[in-house]
């Protein structure tokens, strides 16, 4: 028996190829290869879904001649590094969005490049990225929402990539928690203010990644998009949402950690001034002996006090007493 094309003998899948199956009523049909999906996208009541992860040219063009997909879309899906838009190529959407993943303690972005278009919906993930079988297995056992169709299967996704960038906040903000309960106890080290520089630009650059999601569901909830029926409108609005509630999170980190650094700023202060106060306090008290002294020790015949039966005592006992006034007084004051 003849294999299917998108399978090796070894009965592994075809390196690229996460899963390429057809679906009917909410239901799967049949995995089937990559060379027949045109055809099956083709019957009236199925649609094709195909996950790709980080194919090689020879594998999109597969796939762009079984949808008859725009040059200029495929080039960019062979290409990551695109910022989230969505664009109209004729008789398809081709939409980018970016993936973000909490990586050893900073923030990695992926991309993931969306066709849509009557019958079908592909999806091609490059870099870090969760994968979307979980959101396939989800859906598949909810048929009545599967057999939306194509333009549900975008909203499922989109909402997927959005939802992930919680957990990457959730973890951030944990961190920066800790952060502020401590920079209150002590000024920041060198490391910490790096940490904290780290954590603010992830964030930025995370906001930049959600932002634009915010147009791309604007743009699919418009009329001049036939590939996505007013029915799923809702459900776009409610993608942005999320996004914004993202976006207001980012802003908020981004601001405590801005307080944050302040806050260490005038703790170190606070702290450099009283150390100061400390050694200007003990520099006086201890320029009554220095003086008393250094006057006593000019090389002169005729000084006062010389020949006194206590001379030695009254001194010690003027620069003890001098002393202890100016250490009480800085005490009180709360120099020492």
């Amino acid at each position: 028996m003849e294999l299917p094309r998108n399978i090796k003998a070894s009965g592994a899948p075809e390196a690229g190829i996460v899963a390429s199956s057809v679906y009917a009523a909410g239901h799967r049909v049949a995995d089937i290869p990559v060379d027949e999906a045109g055809e099956w996208a083709a019957k009236e009541g199925h649609f094709v879904w195909i996950g790709l992860l980080e194919p090689d040219r020879d594998l999109l063009l597969r796939v762009q001649r079984q949808f008859h997909l725009h040059d200029l879309a495929i080039e960019d899906a062979e290409h990551p590094h695109q910022r989230p838009k969505v664009e109209q190529y004729g008789d398809a959407l081709f939409i980018v969005a970016r993936t973000a993943q909490l990586f050893e303690g900073r923030v990695t972005f992926g991309e993931t490049h969306l066709f849509v278009g009557s019958g079908y919906i592909v999806s091609v993930r490059h870099g870090p990225s969760t994968s979307y079988t979980s959101v396939r297995q989800h859906w598949e056992s909810c048929p009545s929402a599967l057999s939306k169709g194509e333009d549900f299967i975008l909203y499922a996704i989109l909402d997927f990539i959005v939802d992930n960038y919680m957990p990457v906040l959730e973890q951030i903000e944990a961190e920066v928690d800790e952060i502020e309960d401590r920079v209150l106890v002590k000024p920041m080290t060198a490391a910490d203010i790096e940490r904290l520089y780290m954590l603010r630009r992830d964030l930025l650059r995370l906001r930049n990644a959600a932002g634009p999601l915010v147009e791309v569901c604007r743009r699919l909830t418009s009329a001049d998009l036939p590939q996505i029926r007013s029915a799923m409108h809702p459900l776009f609005r409610d993608v942005t949402d999320h996004i914004r509630t993202v976006q207001e999170k980012i802003d908020n980190l981004r601001e405590v950690l801005a307080f944050a650094f302040e806050a260490s700023l005038l703790v170190g202060q606070s702290q450099e001034t009283a150390i100061a106060k400390k050694l200007a306090s003990w520099a006086a008290i201890l320029a009554v002996p220095t003086a008393v002294a250094g006057i006593y020790g000019m090389n002169f015949d005729n000084m006062p006090e010389l020949r006194m039966t206590f001379g030695y005592q009254t001194v010690l006992m003027f620069i003890v007493s001098t002393c202890a006034f100016l250490y009480w007084r800085f005490r009180k004051n709360g120099w020492l």
